[in-house]
């Protein structure tokens, strides 16, 4: 029998490594963004061309490559910055596994030019699909031109499960934002299809979190300075009140390396327990510092999940050191009695037997004013209406005593079983007229007999059917109209979502919105479709951003109908609400009335008829 085991091609094992090292463009920027700032660039320049798809263009001042280390570099396992497995453990560069430009040539078309500071000329590689085209002097600037083409050509099932450009520019900007926060000393520029994204200067931590997230930022961060001989923490965090439901800014840093760590953000969410309300979240920008060999970074690909040698410490130091920052910024709420000109009100007390006629009253005396000096003399007359008021209360409190006694008297008869006997007898329906009635049940469904049986409708499901049916129709008749905002509403975003809504505003228009920017990351929200009164226009539009951010849409022509199935969503009646038989007469009514009655857009039942044979197979 022959041998079976066959030692892969280097092509074959690249694009293996691609599958984990290389998910979508937003991979490739990480790895090279990573690389120049190994190579101590000062500027970084990033170019993108349809999201990434057909081009990505990463441009440093770096110390460059020679000929010799240019053609290297794109071999498995070659690196620069470990020479033995021991250095693992004291790693202070961003890339280490020498995987990534391989993994990005195999999948790609790569062109590099380079040159070192002290040659004259640089090199220009050309590689297709892991194989060597040509390599050549060239005329270039000091440091790596990255230029990769047609990500994923060669691998066209990747490619397929690209998502739309909205979404893979969305995760393009998130990965950005990461490597532009923690690298403040460093100038970045981002150009998508020939439109200037940032352009961030160089600066300090904090300037660099307003340059990205927005100047309305600045007032709300307070600083974490924590210095111990097991980590150093820096950096800040957001004020209580400024805490957020959905896309709360968090970041965590550890040796100028992005993390992600839950038990690090538990101590954060401890740090703010009876300070932000249940399910809001507090911003956060914290960078740690500890000794390399004290954590392991090479557990993932992606080198974003970091195991900590000393995690319980640490957490109780950063839950300390974020209590401490906010009780030293005096951010914990306190309750502030101003007793100022505080008007003097007379209480009644059923318990206590009063005999007010030998009560002296002091004209001069008020306990309100004993804390902040002595209060004004009072006119004699206005001691006298005083008095007089309080003298009332005895007569007042006897008329509700007996109002109180007859309401109850009449509440018992009302419940007796008399009263229920001499109540109007229930309507009887001549024979052969038949009343149609619905009855809500727990907020959320619609019953109604039906020929067969009992039918249950969905209320919110239903609705959304109605007002999907609804947009569709007047985008396809070009009927669709807005409804102006009298004052407009100031929508927050972050970076990524924003950018994925300058995507969406020429279909959003379409569907009678109407916004601009304002700001960084800001958005004012002059008008929505019409018909759609009483709907939060800030979240309304939050939720169509995060659907097409997290979910994508698959074809551009389908674009209109995500949009009114999301707005629909929005607008249709929340689960819990209480209906009245009108409201549901006219939802039933206008259900019936579609041709596809029974699901949603997105394939949810709407209606089941319980079958009265099940009925009677119940008793």
């Amino acid at each position: 029998m022959s041998d079976v085991i066959k030692l892969l091609p280097d092509s074959v094992a690249n694009q293996i490594a691609a599958g984990e090292v290389i998910q979508r463009p937003a991979s490739v920027i990480k790895e090279l963004v990573e690389n120049a700032i190994d190579a101590q660039a000062t500027h970084v320049q990033i170019i993108l061309k349809d999201a990434g798809r057909t081009l990505i263009q990463i441009i440093d001042d770096g110390v460059g490559m020679s000929e010799t280390d240019a053609r290297l570099a794109f071999e498995r396992h070659s690196t620069s910055k470990i020479r033995s497995a021991d250095d693992l453990f004291t790693l202070r560069t961003m890339g280490f596994r020498g995987e990534a430009l391989a993994s990005i040539a195999a999948i790609s078309q790569v062109e590099l030019r380079t040159r070192r500071q002290d040659a004259q000329l640089g090199t220009r590689l050309v590689i297709n699909a892991s194989t060597c085209e040509s390599q050549e002097p060239d005329m270039c600037p000091v440091g790596s031109n990255f230029m990769i083409k047609n990500i994923f050509f060669n691998v066209p099932a990747r490619r397929k499960f690209l998502k739309s450009n909205q979404v893979e520019l969305s995760n393009i900007v998130k990965e950005f934002e990461k490597l532009a926060l923690v690298n403040n000393e460093v100038e970045f520029t981002l150009m998508h299809n020939g439109n200037l994204m940032y352009k961030l200067p160089k600066g300090t931590f904090r300037q660099r979190i307003t340059a990205l997230m927005g100047a309305s930022l600045d007032q709300q961060l307070l600083p974490v300075t924590i210095d111990t001989s097991l980590v150093k923490i820096q950096g800040y965090v957001g004020k209580p009140e400024n805490a957020r439901k959905r896309n709360a800014l968090q970041f965590m840093f550890v040796n100028e390396r992005y993390m992600r760590h839950p038990y690090f953000h538990k101590a954060v969410m401890t740090a703010y327990e009876q300070l932000i309300p249940e399910g809001e979240q507090p911003n956060y920008f914290l960078k740690f510092t500890v000794d390399p060999q004290s954590i392991d970074v090479n557990i993932h690909p992606t080198k974003t999940e970091i195991k900590f040698e000393d995690e319980m410490p640490i957490w109780q130091i950063l839950a300390a050191g974020i209590k401490e920052t906010l009780g030293r910024f005096s951010e914990v709420p306190s309750i502030d009695f101003d007793t100022q000109d505080a008007p003097e009100i007379p209480a009644y007390s059923s318990h206590v037997e009063v005999h007010r006629p030998e009560i002296e009253v002091d004209p001069s005396y008020n306990p309100f004013k004993q804390q902040s000096g002595a209060a004004p003399q009072r006119s004699q007359a206005h001691t006298r209406s005083a008095q007089q008021t309080m003298s009332n209360w005895d007569e007042l409190f006897a008329n509700f005593e007996r109002k109180k006694r007859e309401g109850t008297t009449q509440q018992d008869a009302m419940e007796s079983p008399e009263a229920e006997t001499a109540a109007a007898p229930p309507t009887i329906l001549p024979m052969g007229e038949v009343q149609t009635a619905y009855l809500q049940l727990k907020g959320r469904y619609i019953l109604s007999p039906s020929k067969s049986g009992l039918m249950v409708i969905d209320q919110h499901r239903a609705h959304v059917r109605i007002l999907f049916d609804r947009y569709i129709k007047r985008i396809h008749t070009g009927s669709l109209s807005s409804q102006a905002i009298l004052f407009p509403e100031t929508l927050h975003l972050g970076a990524a979502q924003s950018v994925a809504l300058q995507e969406l505003l020429p279909e959003m228009e379409k569907m009678g919105f109407i916004l601009s920017p304002v700001g960084t990351n800001e958005w004012a929200v002059k008008a929505i479709p019409a018909g759609l009164d009483g709907v939060d226009a800030s979240a309304m539009i939050q939720q169509i951003v995060d659907s097409v951010e997290n979910g994508g849409v698959p074809l551009k022509k389908r674009i209109l109908e995500h949009l009114a199935l999301t707005v629909a969503r929005s607008a249709a009646i929340p689960t819990g609400r209480t209906l009245t038989q009108e409201e549901m007469e006219i939802l039933v009514a206008d259900l019936l009335k579609l041709p596809e009655p029974n699901y949603t857009p997105d394939g949810k039942t709407i209606i089941n008829v319980i079958p009265i044979e099940q009925i009677a197979n119940m008793f």
